[in-house]
């Protein structure tokens, strides 16, 4: 485990895979809405194996980044979504880029449902030369999987707008829904979720811009089976990214032999041999 600062000094926990000395390229895993970075773990020590050097992180509050004086509660945790990119993920691709000599290797992006969206919210976004995304849409509801349509409704309308006043965050683990998440965070994200335009309903022409302008080269991989994202809501979001044309993949289980992928089964160990090497080979 390493420690790093954000800008604003807050700090942050990281976990590095490889040889600095020996990588080819850097690649920096930015975690999904309420994920804790060793989630990813058996995914970073097999591109480590591969010749990148990977780092993983957690957003502020989140897994080894939450204070330990926050354990029990977040309450008073100042964060939202765009803080997390700006400040925590931009200070995590600043020190993989440290640790790879400083500008001296291309660094790469892979981005976990949320993490894929947040990409051009970076600073230092430039700084990515190629960017995969996994599991990764617009959360506008309308547009959700029709199988969640009903369960996010009832969270967006009641149990949000209960449980923040109450508790000042929101108390995920005691409710078994996404986890501990900081009052601004979990607030923000049921904004643009019930927007039609998602993070751009709020950011405007000027973040549409924003997004419009990158121009790294983007793979998208999705899958037939997410309990999370649809097709409208995966093609959505990655309109958002429009100079970088990203290259859309739309995988069926059946496509790899086996019968559940869904939103979160990319990352386990039993797709090495068929999912993983889909990012190595297109990142090489």
């Amino acid at each position: 485990m390493i420690s790093f600062r954000a800008s604003d000094g807050f700090e942050l926990k990281g976990h590095v895979y490889g040889d600095p000395g020996t990588a080819r390229a850097g690649l920096l895993i930015a975690p999904a809405m309420g994920v804790e970075q060793r989630y990813y773990a058996d995914f970073a020590h097999w591109m480590a194996a591969q010749g990148w050097l990977v780092l993983s992180f957690d957003y502020r509050g989140m897994g080894a980044s939450r204070p330990a004086a926050m354990r029990g509660s977040l309450k008073g945790l100042e964060a939202d979504i765009r803080l997390w990119a700006e400040r925590d993920a931009s200070a995590a691709l600043d020190e993989l880029d440290r640790r790879l000599g400083a500008g001296e290797r291309p660094i790469h992006w892979l981005g976990h449902s949320l993490g894929g969206q947040i990409l051009g919210l970076l600073p230092n976004r430039e700084r990515v030369s190629r960017a995969v995304t996994v599991g990764t849409g617009s959360g506008y509801w309308r547009e959700n999987a029709a199988g969640l349509r009903r369960y996010v409704w009832w969270l967006w309308y009641v149990v949000v707008p209960l449980s923040l006043p109450l508790f000042g965050y929101f108390p995920g683990r005691r409710l078994r829904k996404v986890g501990d998440l900081p009052r601004g965070v979990m607030a923000q994200w049921r904004r643009w979720c019930l927007d039609r335009d998602y993070m751009m309903g709020e950011g405007g022409a000027a973040l549409r811009a924003q997004y419009a302008a990158l121009r790294t080269p983007m793979l998208s991989l999705a899958f037939t089976d997410d309990e999370f994202m649809s097709r409208r809501n995966t093609e959505s979001l990655h309109g958002f990214y429009a100079g970088a044309q990203p290259e859309l993949r739309r995988i069926a289980p059946a496509d790899v032999g086996v019968r559940r992928i869904g939103h979160f089964g990319f990352f386990r160990k039993h797709f090495e041999a068929s999912l993983w090497p889909q990012v190595s080979h297109w990142l090489a």
